[in-house]
């Protein structure tokens, strides 16, 4: 049973959530979010709150992950997401300027990434890069491929890692 597609989702007053056909849209205060749902789960909204019911128990699953994107677009729409990442390492450093990140973190040249269409990047200091947007998916792929540049080795802790992510670190060798 599915217990995450049964739970009912509540739409807030200042966004309107609209079907047509497969496709699924999304406006907010913060912006628009498309998506095409699977055809097989039915979406029924009224009175400010929607249900997502499956034909068969064979679509427990994609049942679940189409109710869980749909609160992810009405959440990302009304307050946005964010990722921060920091650089740890001697001489790393980021710039970010018009959307395009360049990255300094150890390699002959510098990095650079452009940030996707919605996606807003900020450094507030020179080892602090934060993302901004109000679609989860491309805030969370935009965040993975910043630190894939770089990521966090286990022995000095040196690289690219999220704010709050905790890396385990390993002993190294030992002198006679």
């Amino acid at each position: 049973m599915s217990r995450i597609g049964l739970k009912v989702i509540n739409v807030p007053e200042s966004v309107t959530v609209t079907k047509n056909g497969n496709e699924i849209t999304v406006k907010g205060p913060k912006g628009e979010l498309t998506r095409e749902f699977d055809p097989r789960i039915k979406f029924e909204q009224e009175d400010g709150v929607i249900r997502f019911t499956r034909s068969n128990e064979n679509d427990k699953a994609i049942h679940g992950t189409m109710r869980a994107n749909l609160a992810n677009m009405i959440e990302g729409v009304v307050t946005g997401y964010k990722k921060e990442l920091k650089l740890i390492g001697v001489g790393y450093r980021a710039v970010a300027k018009n959307n395009v990140l360049t990255l300094n973190v150890g390699y002959s040249h510098p990095v650079e990434m452009k940030a996707p269409e919605g996606v807003t990047v900020t450094t507030s200091s020179a080892t602090d890069v934060t993302i901004e947007g109000i679609s989860k998916q491309v805030v969370g792929q935009f965040a993975a491929e910043i630190r894939a540049v770089r990521s966090p080795e286990p022995y000095k802790g040196k690289g690219i890692r999220y704010a709050d992510e905790v890396v385990r670190r390993k002993e190294g060798k030992t002198g006679k």
